[in-house]
């Protein structure tokens, strides 16, 4: 971290702030607290289910359809900040929310956990479209796996404070019921979320952009339309997106699905938690050592061999009995899911022209969000058929071939200019 400029720790910073709302929130701790929320109001276990994922899919359609309109206005100088502190404010105070509306409110307190993906993804839009802003093309792969590395280590530390105070409320060793307990957690993740992002408010500033009109909004979709009209002048850029559409919908499902996939093998909670600690344990220095193979042989190489590291994943899914079977599965995941995510950032974001990156990242989070819909899909109806999870996995084989088929066909990043290219 010494080797870094003070806007690019910075910005890797911010991974390691919002990483706690990614693990507390929408993984480990706050979907259970729902549960037993809706349990307790007499809600069926397959209609809470439902309105989690309803809840889910609306804020996430949501972000999507503002995510380019909203990023195209954001190229204007002074937007950028401003729409990046609305989002994570709104994040930060409806993540607040969780710990303070009472448990029996369950609609109210889906509600509010809705505004905290809002909140959440629409800061990433403008917090990934930084990235060109706060190095050079020559360290985007360093910074961006540096990015989930400490994003892995710091999502950590409040995740182990907030499951201590559960299980010693859970053995009464503190005088805290769980549900009080699990309130604190929710403020824990919303201060350390808070915490720190100072230095990204503080020390990160929009260097590239395109000057204020006097109707940016107007401008903004006559921008978008022109984007759309002149598509084959971006080839390099939305086949990249073509391939990473079906190439990161297999990563997320089997982050996503792990616990249910451990849940069939029979291994309890317990276990199923220290095994997702040491995954994010050990997912940060493969993070790192990604980037810097990627400044070795180039971010595309290192992609396919990602993509290659998850096809034999899915290949060893197939074969899984026991649970240490399902811990070799885990660290193989650890090994690879940073470091595929992370220069998939940083490819993009050198393939994009700069003044503009706010548009394109916008799409690239509409790719980002609507690959979660065609993995589950595939390994829910492939479990189906075959009355097999394991098949279900391994069915993930053909997004990861069909992805690294047309990555194949991507040219290297290496200049913005790229763009230009038929």
């Amino acid at each position: 971290m010494n080797k870094l400029s003070k806007p690019e720790k910075s910005w890797v910073f911010y991974d390691w702030a919002n990483s706690a709302y990614s693990l507390l929130i929408t993984t480990a701790i706050f979907p259970l607290y729902f549960k037993a929320a809706a349990n307790n109001a007499g809600l069926a276990a397959t209609t809470s289910t439902a309105y989690w994922g309803y809840a889910n899919s609306i804020a996430t359609l949501l972000v999507s359809i503002c995510a380019p309109i909203l990023g195209t206005i954001a190229d204007y100088q002074g937007f950028k900040k401003k729409f990046f502190t609305f989002f994570f404010t709104l994040g930060i105070v409806f993540t607040t929310f969780l710990a303070v509306v009472p448990n029996s409110q369950w609609s109210i307190l889906l509600i509010c956990y809705m505004f905290t993906v809002i909140g959440f993804a629409g800061a990433n839009i403008f917090y990934d479209a930084f990235l060109v802003d706060i190095t050079t093309e020559e360290r985007m792969n360093r910074i961006s796996s540096r990015g989930f590395a400490m994003g892995y280590i710091g999502s950590t530390i409040p995740f182990i404070i907030s499951i201590a105070l559960i299980i010693l409320s859970q053995q009464h060793v503190i005088p805290l019921s769980v549900t009080v307990a699990s309130q604190a957690a929710f403020v824990i993740t919303a201060l350390w979320w808070g915490l720190f992002t100072i230095p990204m408010l503080k020390n990160v500033q929009q260097v590239y952009y395109i000057e204020r009109v006097p109707n940016p909004v107007t401008s903004s979709f006559k921008r978008m339309y022109a984007t759309f009209k002149h598509i084959k002048s971006y080839r390099p850029l939305f086949l990249f997106l073509l391939a990473y559409f079906f190439y990161i919908d297999g990563v997320d499902t089997i982050i996503t699905m792990s616990t249910t996939y451990g849940t069939d093998l029979g291994i309890s909670s317990t276990n199923l938690l220290i095994i997702l600690f040491a995954t994010q344990v050990v997912a940060a220095p493969f993070s790192i050592l990604y980037g810097k193979l990627a400044e070795k042989f180039r971010g595309k190489t290192m992609l396919i061999v990602g993509i290659f590291v998850y096809i034999i994943i899915c290949t060893y899914a197939y074969f899984m009995k026991t649970t240490l079977d399902f811990w070799i599965l885990a660290m193989l995941v650890a090994s690879s899911q940073g470091g595929i995510q992370a220069l998939s950032r940083a490819y993009f974001a050198r393939l994009v022209p700069k003044e503009n990156a706010n548009e394109f990242f916008g799409f690239y989070n509409i790719f980002y969000k609507f690959a979660a819909i065609l993995g589950p899909s595939l390994v829910g109806l492939t479990a189906y058929m075959t009355k097999n999870t394991n098949s279900g996995v391994f069915s993930l084989i053909i997004l990861f071939v069909i992805g690294g088929v047309i990555l194949l066909r991507v040219p290297e990043a290496t200049k913005s200019s790229q763009i230009k290219e038929v």
